[in-house]
């Protein structure tokens, strides 16, 4: 069994729509796929609707939170999406999103670099606006040579020139909030030094003790040194362990499957959730 537990559509930040993700990720090869847009679940009934037989889809979210100061990110699975707090919670971060982005685009043109906000909007279509469809912006202008290059203190990781905060979720109330509405949360690339700060362990092991359920380790943001440490934790925590590539589709060069999950700790995970559970897929258009 071949479970990828991170990946996004056109609902977010990828450039699959939802039906074209669930499609590409059967004919990977995959048994079972994870949605994981940010903080939206638009994409779940057009990824529904579209599924393959013999592939099944975790729904799921990209949880942007902020824990000292550190961006992070929270993957929450099979919650349910219509659970009062956490839909208030995750519109209050979507509702962030576009002045943010406005806000970045500002900041790129007094640094020099034509871009648009309707460059940016073309770029976003109806996704979450975020930072990826800005650093789209720069290679199309070609201030940059990929995605990659955009996340750098010269342009747009955190507390680079470009960078403008927004709101993000502490990760404790995220926690709790994803176990209220029925979830399972993941520390999303906890290693991945290459996008800015990193989370300390013993912010971690708070979390675990607050209920976090597992760290992503095997991630291509995480070398085997990294991978190797973040497994040590996770024993020495309690914590599951997942494997995800993180697909983007075209905007990353990370492909599917490309890092998988356990089978076992897939079941775990299931076992776990109460408020949705994975959807089969039956042959979809």
């Amino acid at each position: 069994m071949r479970v990828d537990l991170h990946c996004h559509s056109t609902a977010s930040d990828g450039t699959d729509t939802p039906a074209e993700l669930v499609r590409a990720a059967a004919a990977a090869g995959l048994d079972v796929v994870a949605l994981t847009d940010h903080d939206t679940t638009r994409g779940y009934a057009e990824a529904i609707a579209a599924l393959p037989a013999g592939l099944t889809l975790v729904t799921g979210a990209e949880l942007s939170c902020r824990i000292d100061g550190i961006s992070m990110h929270m993957l929450a699975y099979l919650f349910d999406p219509e659970e009062p707090e956490l839909l208030a919670e995750r519109e209050l971060v979507r509702d962030d999103r576009v002045p943010r982005a406005r806000a970045m685009v500002e900041q790129l043109r007094d640094l020099g670099v034509p871009v648009t906000w309707e460059q940016v909007a073309r770029i976003a279509g109806d996704g979450s606006v975020g930072r990826p469809h800005v650093a789209t912006a720069l290679v199309e202008l070609g201030v940059v040579r990929s995605v990659d290059e955009a996340f750098t203190a010269d342009w747009l990781a955190d507390g680079g020139r470009a960078y403008v905060p927004k709101h993000e979720t502490d990760p404790f109330e995220a926690i709790r909030l994803v176990k209220a509405a029925g979830g399972v949360t993941v520390f999303a690339h906890p290693g991945a030094g290459k996008r800015g700060r990193t989370v300390p362990e013993r912010a971690i092991a708070e979390m675990a003790a607050a209920g976090l359920d597992g760290i992503e380790v095997d991630h291509m943001d995480h070398d085997p040194e990294t991978r190797a440490r973040l497994r040590g934790l996770a024993r020495e925590l309690g914590l599951l362990t997942t494997g995800s590539s993180d697909y983007h589709g075209s905007r990353k060069t990370c492909v599917l499957g490309e890092y998988t999950t356990d089978p076992e700790v897939y079941g775990e995970i299931t076992r776990r959730a109460t408020g949705a559970f994975p959807v089969p897929g039956t042959g979809g258009a």
